[in-house]
């Protein structure tokens, strides 16, 4: 029997995917001062073991004040980078890819952890302390929010040099993958969106002009990226409320991207209503494929399915279908990290032992003699 496509590999650029498996980025919001440390140590050797054809870090602020919560990453700082560099190499050692999402929290900044329920931090003083959030134009998230400070035009530009510094910092780490982070109402969807982007200047207006401040900087990743590996951008595909963006939107952003080098499009959705994709009810297994494949074959590129993918027939059906180019799993890899293993043997794959590290396949090949001699 053929391999199943989930098992096949995808060559991307000078970079071949073993698998078209991805471990999604999950924050984590453990960190310090944006420094990883032995928590991250620990969630990404875990996932190391996997099989994973390519592994993402966690969203990670390009600026300080570009971090969701006191917890979440950074890249600003070159005090970042060794970190960084640990996390590459368990992923090396295994034969996966690893990846960094970078970003900017925007207006959505500032906020507690979700644990904490996510509001904005109302401390004043002490080592947790609030800061100004930023926005396309002073619009709080929500009522009784805070009011963004609305950027300037000199300090949209500095924000491009922090994505290009973060890049730069990214590549040092031995990162193989870089993804710029474009949805979920952070700084570069708000810019998108019409929910959040009253402008009138060359920034805001129509989707042209709001898609300006996206392509200045997936553009200047890519210049600052090496020509031989690839370059990813997580979109909202739509903004899920009334007014906001509609999937035609991001099919236009999309032929845009593709255009200045971006190689693959993360499909998510939502984040202009708060931290909820969309709403509970419409979450379904799977429900924001739709988005990947539209964008796949509207835009003529390569995409990445997210949102509820739990089974492997389901992940399988996906790529051998051509809905997507690769999936990306995160609760319920979380939920089985030994999800690829699983997903071998469902799928009849041949050596279904071979996603796993030798030391796990010895012992799970005699597991498996016992239960076949007990059945």
């Amino acid at each position: 029997m053929p391999a199943p496509i989930l098992f096949t590999p995808l060559t991307l650029r000078g970079m071949t995917l073993k698998n078209r498996v991805v471990l999604s980025p999950m924050c984590q919001y453990q960190a310090e001062e944006g420094h990883v440390g032995d928590w991250h140590f620990a969630h990404h050797g875990h996932f190391s073991l996997a099989g994973l054809g390519l592994a993402f870090v966690e969203a990670t602020g390009v600026t300080r004040t570009g971090r969701i919560t006191y917890g979440c990453t950074g890249i600003w700082n070159d005090s970042h980078i060794d970190g960084l560099k640990k996390i590459v190499a368990m992923y090396h050692a295994r034969g996966t890819l690893c990846g960094i999402q970078i970003g900017h929290s925007g207006r959505r900044g500032s906020a507690e952890r979700p644990w904490d329920g996510a509001a904005p931090i109302e401390c004043t003083d002490g080592p947790e302390t609030a800061w100004q959030t930023v926005g396309p134009s002073a619009i709080p998230e929500r009522e009784g929010y805070p009011v963004p400070h609305e950027l300037t035009k000199s300090e949209i530009a500095a924000l491009v040099g922090a994505f290009e510094d973060a890049a730069r910092r990214s590549l040092r780490a031995g990162f193989d993958v870089i993804e710029v982070h474009g949805a979920h109402g952070y700084l570069l969807h708000s810019f998108f969106s019409p929910v959040s982007n009253r402008r009138t200047d060359e920034y805001g207006g129509s989707v042209e002009r709001r898609m300006r401040l996206p392509l200045e900087v997936a553009r200047a990743v890519r210049e600052i990226w090496p020509q031989d590996l690839p370059v990813f951008y997580r979109a909202s595909c739509v903004d899920g409320v009334s007014g906001g963006l509609e999937l035609q939107d991001t099919v236009a952003l999309a032929r845009q991207l593709k255009a200045i080098g971006v190689d693959i499009i993360d499909c998510s959705s939502g984040g202009m209503a708060g931290p909820a994709t969309l709403s509970k009810a419409r979450i379904t297994p799977g429900y924001m494929v739709p988005y990947a494949e539209t964008i796949r074959h509207e835009a003529q590129i390569a995409t990445m399915a997210v949102g509820a993918i739990i089974d492997p027939e389901q992940a399988e059906a996906i790529v051998a279908d051509g809905r997507a180019d690769l999936v990306a799993i995160a609760r319920e890899m979380m939920a089985d990290p030994n999800w690829l293993y699983r997903a071998a043997r469902q799928l009849c794959v041949a050596d279904p032992h071979s996603v796993l590290p030798p030391q796990y396949a010895f012992y799970l090949k005699r597991r498996e003699a016992v239960l076949d001699r007990n059945d």
